[in-house]
């Protein structure tokens, strides 16, 4: 979403955890879990459940568009899925790269 200004990224994330997943929860729910002592929610199955959660908002995205295509859905959903679909998909590509880099900086450390 190339010249989209940080107030339109806010309001796409907002939009974006406001929308129920199979759970009811927000798009959030699933990272904050794990993060809190004794939540009972690894890291590894937070990180999953967030990339699930991703593939499921591109589906809705192919599956709005093709409703769209065939004239039973209008534009503005169409617009929304993928808005919600490239973001979830900025967020997994952001946290990848800080993983990675954090990898690096791990293995560059003297032993």
């Amino acid at each position: 979403m190339a010249g989209v200004s940080a107030a339109g990224a806010a309001a796409l994330y907002r939009a974006a955890s406001a929308a129920p997943t199979e759970a009811g929860a927000g798009a959030g729910a699933g990272v904050g879990a794990g993060a809190a002592v004794g939540g009972g929610t690894s890291f590894g199955q937070a990180l999953t459940r967030a990339m699930e959660h991703g593939v499921d908002l591109g589906r809705q995205s192919d599956v709005t568009s093709t409703q769209a295509l065939t004239g039973q859905g209008s534009v503005t959903d169409v617009v929304l899925a993928v808005g919600r679909a490239e973001l979830a998909l900025q967020t997994a590509v952001a946290v990848r790269d800080r993983m990675v880099s954090a990898y690096q900086d791990i293995m560059r450390m003297p032993v």
